[in-house]
């Protein structure tokens, strides 16, 4: 048990940095590239809520 509890923050600490260099690289996309950034960030939401709803799906 106590070795999930490490492993569990060692995906969390890694996870803290890497949505770190996701929000670097979504506002240097948005300031060089608007446009398309919009389009691609309108995508990635879209699946976002098609996960969500299967998500909700699986834990009722």
């Amino acid at each position: 048990m106590k070795k999930n509890k490490l492993i569990i923050k060692q995906i969390e600490n890694t996870r803290k940095k890497n949505n770190k260099y996701w929000m670097k690289l979504l506002e240097i996309a948005f300031r060089y590239a608007p446009q398309e950034s919009k389009k691609v960030m309108k995508q990635i939401n879209i699946n976002d809520k098609k996960i969500s709803s299967l998500i909700s799906k699986l834990s009722k």
